[in-house]
């Protein structure tokens, strides 16, 4: 975009058409809250740096403290937030408990986020 390029427009007019069409199609409030609340959780490193070694492998906290040079502290607090937004799941297996991603959807916006980032 130029330097000096205005980010409005020249005359003021409103398209009817447009503006029911997207009355029509836009969610509720709450849906657009929650979205956004979701996507701010993307929004820390860490979680995106614990994401993308769940992206490879099922592991454990000992693991992820390993691999990311971190306390164990560290990583169960990021993880209890990347759990309550649904973003990944544990087992439990004896005396330890492994993470991985939730679902495919996880996988998915962290490859369409890279696929993005990468086009520019």
């Amino acid at each position: 975009m130029e330097k000096d390029e205005k980010m409005c427009c020249e005359k003021q007019e409103v398209h009817e058409d447009l503006l029911r069409i997207v009355n029509e199609t836009m969610p509720e409030e709450t849906e657009l809250y929650d979205l956004a609340e979701l996507f701010k959780v993307f929004g820390d490193s860490t979680r995106i740096r614990i994401l993308f070694v769940l992206f490879e492998a099922e592991v454990c906290v000992c693991d992820l403290a390993a691999v990311l040079n971190m306390t164990q502290s560290a990583i169960s607090h990021q993880l209890r937030i990347l759990k309550q937004n649904k973003l990944v799941k544990s087992r439990r297996e004896g005396k330890s408990i492994f993470y991985s991603l939730a679902d495919e959807h996880v996988r998915t916006v962290i490859a369409q986020g890279r696929e993005h980032i990468e086009e520019g």
